[in-house]
């Protein structure tokens, strides 16, 4: 099919707005996509007609509330693909998610000597929490090493696996290079000793269709802010198995079974796992989300995608002075590249000044940074809304850039 891009930009009014004088150019969707108006309205609607705690209260609203929010659950189920909705659990974001993965795994299935794989690329938030699981547990934390591309070499990942190892943790599209991992394969590899894997799924989610019974995925976790979706919602999906054996990550109210002082009972999956009021606008804001991506023709939406990271790649590789930070044979909707003698700082501030909105700096992928021996990098990132006429204001204000400075 044709993607009608212009139908598509209508549906988010943020886009229609000018910045700096300027016609908006967002093009900083790694970092958060823009929300469509049927997913504020459902928000604006929540709020001014439904606002009541969810779950034990017999009043309508409360009723109403938790009925909105258990349906955004069982649109993520079927989202993703999961075997049921209580192995999806609400978090506040991807961060929560693996926080809470490490954490409550660690406590059962990790042990001094043990040891965890951690991917060359992963986001800060994919490494960080298995450091202090692994230093909690005497454990250590092992890099799956990557190329000068910015592949993993998976001949390495799979002479790592050992009968030390008790899990993999790794991204399905970097958020500093656009790699896109064989996670399937990966997954497979790591299950034939036994080790179950972490997919960070902040960066596909939003991109390409996903099915982790397919993948084969033991936890699967990502942001709703990156997929149209207001902050503050997110899934932490986990196979029942894995989750039924962890303890709970945090404590308190709506979490549990029984309370007395001689001791307390847990409630089942998810609720063992969502303690206190959740963030219910944002989840049924992210069952909205779900609503828009499936009323559009998501693989229509993907190749799209990729076409223009393939303009956006063939243009800037046309400019003499950039140097493009990732060249993957895989790749989905990120642009990461510097400039000679000019910080990613100055790039993004000058082209804030044309309206154009990208990131600059490490992306909370230091280790990226310094495989690469740069400091930063501006980074473009795409989404379905995005066009060609909006990838050459990227490249003509890059030339603006260089004559500044030169």
């Amino acid at each position: 099919m044709t993607w009608n891009v212009e139908k598509i930009r209508r549906d988010f009014p943020v886009l229609s707005r000018e910045v700096n004088g300027k016609p908006l150019v967002y093009l900083d969707n790694a970092a958060s996509s823009q929300v469509p108006q049927i997913v504020i309205d459902r928000g604006s609607k929540y709020l001014e007609e439904e606002h009541s705690n969810v779950h034990r209260g017999v009043h309508y609203l409360s009723q109403h509330a938790t009925n909105a929010f258990e349906a955004a659950r069982e649109k993520v189920k079927r989202f993703i693909n999961a075997r049921e909705a209580a192995e999806c659990i609400f978090v506040r974001g991807c961060t929560e998610g693996v926080n809470l993965v490490a954490h409550s795994y660690s406590k059962v299935f990790v042990n001094e000597g043990d040891e965890i794989l951690v991917s060359q690329m992963e986001h800060h938030s994919n490494i960080v929490p298995w450091q202090v699981a692994a230093a909690e547990r005497g454990a250590r934390v092992r890099v799956i090493p990557m190329n000068s591309s910015g592949e993993l070499v998976i001949e390495e990942y799979e002479a790592m696996l050992n009968e030390r190892t008790k899990m993999v943790a790794v991204s399905h599209v970097s958020n500093s290079l656009g790699t896109v991992n064989p996670v399937k394969e990966m997954i497979a590899t790591a299950h034939k000793f036994g080790v179950p894997v972490c997919v960070d799924a902040a960066q596909s989610v939003p991109h390409f269709p996903v099915d982790v019974q397919d993948l084969d995925a033991d936890f699967f976790v990502f942001s709703g802010h990156k997929m149209f979706a207001p902050t503050g919602s997110g899934v932490a999906y986990g196979k029942r198995e894995w989750l039924d054996k962890m303890p709970p990550y945090q404590t308190g109210g709506g979490m549990i079974r029984t309370v007395s002082f001689d001791g307390t009972t847990y409630a089942p999956i998810p609720e063992k796992f969502e303690a206190g009021t959740p963030a219910i606008a944002a989840a049924i804001g992210l069952g909205a989300a779900i609503d828009y991506l499936n009323a559009l023709d998501f693989e229509a939406a993907a190749a799209y995608e990729h076409e223009l990271l393939e303009y956006a790649t063939s243009r800037l590789a046309d400019i003499e002075e950039v140097t493009i930070i990732g060249t993957a044979a895989e790749k989905a909707s990120v642009l990461s590249f510097t400039i000679d003698g000019i910080h990613p700082h100055d790039i993004g501030t000058i082209l804030d000044q044309q309206g154009i909105a990208i990131r600059a700096g490490h992306h909370c992928a230091q280790p990226v940074m310094n495989f690469f021996d740069v400091p930063a990098t501006a980074r473009a990132s795409f989404a379905f809304y995005n066009t060609r006429e909006e990838i050459d204001k990227l490249a003509d204000a890059i030339q603006k850039v260089i004559e500044v400075f030169a």
